[in-house]
């Protein structure tokens, strides 16, 4: 039997209670990894860390908000307790969105919506670099086809995941020498909990994302799983030459823009 393709790695997924981050969970913990789950959904987060002992691996659950300095400080000295402090992977997944017009959006929301999207990569990255940067590491951040398509009611979003682009390219610049790769997955819209909400809200504004207008744009909605896979693939060894690249999971939706 062959090994997984993170067997022996010790990987944080902030987010990773449900949707992409808990799929990501499940299966980095099938392909040998022992995860911990970082997340704000205590139950969640819990029920999911003892699903994956009993079925496929190792994982266990830090209850944190990942956009507060610090409890992402105890979080993660919490979570070098266990590993031993060796990381080697870090999936920044935790994010959210807020979906209204520009002009009805206030300081207070742009605050939150920065602090959801952007400060959480800088708080965890921060914090789990001097685990990784002995061993060298993989770090895969969440950004989403939004960073480079403007989206009606979505000025917020978009915003913050072009600083997710960004913020990939210049960690992979500065720590690739030391060992470091960092990369993000970009998806379309994702049939989560979080993905169906948006479309949902979107609807609600007149904006074209139907499900007619999603097999147009993408062919389908996409699956969790499929976005999960490719953080996956840039987490692992089979992407050691892949460094500072934002890899989209949309079916071919921007390239016919």
């Amino acid at each position: 039997m062959s090994e997984g393709r993170l067997e022996g790695k010790n990987v944080v997924v902030s987010g990773g209670a449900a949707g992409v981050g808990g799929a990501a969970s499940e299966i980095f913990a099938s392909e040998g990894a022992y995860v911990a789950i970082v997340d704000v959904q205590e139950k969640v987060g819990i029920n999911l860390a003892e699903r994956i002992n009993k079925t496929q691996g190792n994982a266990f659950f830090v209850k944190c908000d990942v956009s507060v300095s610090e409890e992402v400080e105890n979080a993660i000295e919490t979570i070098n307790d266990r590993f031993e402090n060796s990381i080697d992977v870090l999936f920044n997944h935790a994010g959210t969105v807020i979906i209204k017009p520009f002009l009805e959006t206030t300081e207070s929301e742009w605050d939150w919506m920065m602090d959801v999207n952007v400060k959480s990569m800088f708080l965890m990255t921060r914090a789990v670099l001097p685990s990784m940067l002995e061993n060298g590491g993989a770090i895969v951040n969440t950004s989403s086809i939004s960073a480079v398509a403007g989206t009606p009611m979505e000025v917020l979003y978009c915003t913050s995941k072009g600083a997710c682009h960004m913020f990939t390219r210049a960690i992979a610049t500065e720590f690739r020498d030391q060992g470091i790769r960092c990369n993000a997955v970009c998806p379309g819209f994702i049939k989560t909990d979080h993905g169906i909400r948006e479309l949902k809200e979107l609807q609600s504004y007149g904006v074209n994302v139907t499900e007619e207008d999603i097999c147009r744009l993408q062919g389908r909605i996409c699956e969790p799983e499929e976005v999960a896979k490719v953080a996956l693939f840039l987490a692992s060894s089979d992407a050691s030459f892949v460094n500072g690249e934002t890899l989209f999971v949309d079916n071919g939706m921007l390239v016919q823009t």
